[in-house]
């Protein structure tokens, strides 16, 4: 049964209680790893064993949970928002055929970066939860396929993968390696050195307005139409399956797990609103505040990888 929610601005979760040996010995580790800092008290690592070890959670995680592999976020200190980056917008996408050379000349570059990229301990924790029983249900606003390269199953994709391509006429769904492979050879002499701490969450990279003189933009093989990243965009809307199967895998959990997420787009805090309207305690990891502290029964500012490694031990 779930507990009485209690009230926020969107809605309430209830407080746990906690504070057992096992999270104390784990938290102990962590506050003698120099390169940790955990900016709350134990008790708050004991409250949020306590409460995944009741188990049936949905996982909510945001760009966050992939800054440790290499990969920055929108708005953390080193965000993409931080260096004035724009992010594509489906209008200029579809409308603008210099916008959607200038998204796929950046892609080009940064998309070969985000594919060698690993999943870091958060992601392997995650896993580890979700094969223990814990976890049921995985949504993640991210679209670098982090989650399942860590072991998760089930992962619903809220925002789409990169490792997609569709037609935007004919529907067609393709590979990205197979769209890799076509705009080497239509741009064999595209070489430029991309810093890595340019790569944005979406994908592309910072580059020069000079340096995309020159691409050359491919079409669907099928129908000649416009490609474009099975991703959702800014101003696109989310197909309304996959909000439903997010609605319904909340619907089914005794808690929510945020992690790494701002919840500053509607898009994933949407999922928190819901929770807290159903009286289902909200838990948030993440570095730096978020829009939905206030609504959390457990809130922990921290690194993720070790965070959720430390959770992982402490419910095994």
């Amino acid at each position: 049964m779930r507990p009485h929610a209690r009230r926020c601005p969107h809605g309430g979760g209830p407080a746990v209680a906690g504070g057992e040996p096992r999270v104390a010995a784990v938290a102990a580790r962590l506050r003698h790893d120099e390169s940790v800092t955990l900016t709350l008290p134990e008790a708050a690592l004991a409250d949020l064993a306590s409460l995944v070890r009741r188990g049936n959670v949905a996982v909510l995680s945001g760009a966050g949970i992939s800054t440790e592999s290499g990969i920055p976020d929108y708005r953390g200190p080193s965000g993409a928002f931080q260096r004035n980056h724009t992010p594509m917008t489906y209008q200029a996408f579809t409308r603008d055929q210099t916008a959607r050379r200038r998204y796929w000349a950046r892609s080009f570059l940064g998309w070969r970066m985000m594919s060698r990229a690993n999943p870091n301990d958060g992601h392997r924790a995650v896993a580890q939860l979700q094969q223990n029983g814990l976890v049921r249900g995985i949504i993640t606003q991210n679209v670098d396929g982090l989650h399942q390269a860590g072991g998760a199953a089930d992962v619903i994709e809220l925002h789409g993968s990169l490792d997609r391509v569709i037609c935007l006429d004919c529907g067609d769904l393709t590979t990205r390696i197979e769209l890799d492979d076509r705009l080497r050879g239509a741009n064999p002499d595209f070489r430029h050195d991309t810093d890595p701490d340019t790569v944005n969450p979406d994908g592309d990279v910072d580059l020069a307005e000079e340096l995309l003189d020159g691409f050359a933009v491919v079409d669907c093989v099928d129908c000649g139409g416009v490609l474009k990243p099975d991703v959702v965009f800014f101003g696109e809307s989310v197909p309304k399956d996959r909000v439903a199967d997010c609605h319904a895998s909340v619907d089914r959990a005794e808690s929510l797990l945020v992690l790494g997420s701002s919840l500053t787009v509607y898009s994933g805090r949407r999922f928190v609103m819901q929770a807290t309207k159903l009286g289902i305690p909200v838990a948030i990891v993440n570095q730096g505040p978020t829009r939905s502290d206030d609504c959390a029964a457990v809130r922990l500012d921290a690194p993720l990888g070790p965070t959720l490694t430390a959770l992982a031990a402490a419910t095994a």
